[in-house]
């Protein structure tokens, strides 16, 4: 199995991408820190370093040149903006170097990776391709995200999303076969997301369940008269969880 060095501040976008990454690549995490940066690379021997160029501003540069000068056959793979991207090639514009730019798709993230490494697009990483159902949860709870994500990443290809807000932009990236969306959450809830998404054509008929912390009556008819594909109380039961995803995906 390939590895990958990701390095950048520890945001939601570098969160993400360091569970979607793991499915096909060990998959290490430094800070921006140079001295940090630096230690990793002795004892990680990554075959790869993909780095964030989000928020870290000229802090980049002692990195690559640490890159340059030292690991100049290991490639790099930037993610940033357009302005990040051309502050970046004021500096450094060689091979070793490969810029992606912002907003731009975990997968296509993936696809690059696999290019560089010269990986076979089935295999990449050492693993077959991933074609399992994907599923998106939303949920504005953060140890509610991981445990969804422990219950059905052996079975399911899980990504995650904050907010509804998060969602909508993901899903306009990449449609998932189900989405896992929490009834109550703050600014953007479950169903305004849910209305958010059937105002869509493309992507109106992705199946819904709701997942909902409250249980009684009144508030369960209210979700129910949204017509979700199914709903679960929380917190969720591993078993009844991919019953209900597993009926909703047929």
């Amino acid at each position: 199995m390939k590895t990958i060095l990701v390095v950048g501040k520890l945001n939601e976008t570098v969160k993400d991408l360091n569970a979607y990454l793991s499915k096909w690549y060990k998959v290490q995490v430094s800070s921006e820190s140079a001295q940090v940066f630096g230690g990793m690379m002795k004892v990680v021997h990554p075959d790869l370093v993909l780095v964030s160029l989000i928020g870290m501003g000229d802090v980049q540069r002692d990195i690559f040149n640490v890159m340059e000068m030292q690991y100049p056959d290991i490639p790099v793979v930037t993610i940033g903006t357009e302005g990040e991207r051309r502050n970046f090639l004021r500096f450094f514009e060689n091979s070793q170097f490969e810029n992606l730019i912002r907003p731009i798709d975990n997968a296509d993230v993936e696809k690059a990776i696999a290019k560089r490494l010269e990986l076979d697009p089935v295999t990449r990483g050492g693993h077959d391709e991933d074609n399992r159902p994907s599923i998106l949860v939303v949920d504005d709870n953060a140890a509610t995200l991981r445990s969804i994500k422990t219950m059905l990443d052996d079975e399911f290809d899980v990504t995650l999303a904050t907010s509804g807000m998060k969602a909508m932009t993901m899903i306009g990236k990449r449609r998932p076969d189900l989405i896992l969306l929490d009834y109550e959450m703050p600014v953007c809830d479950g169903k305004q997301t849910l209305e958010m998404i059937r105002s869509e054509e493309d992507i109106a008929d992705i199946p819904v369940v709701f997942l909902t912390g409250v249980n009684d009556r009144q508030h369960i008819q209210a979700v129910l008269a949204l017509k979700p594909s199914g709903y679960m109380l929380k917190p969720a039961v591993r078993e009844t969880l991919v019953a209900a995803i597993k009926k909703a995906l047929a």
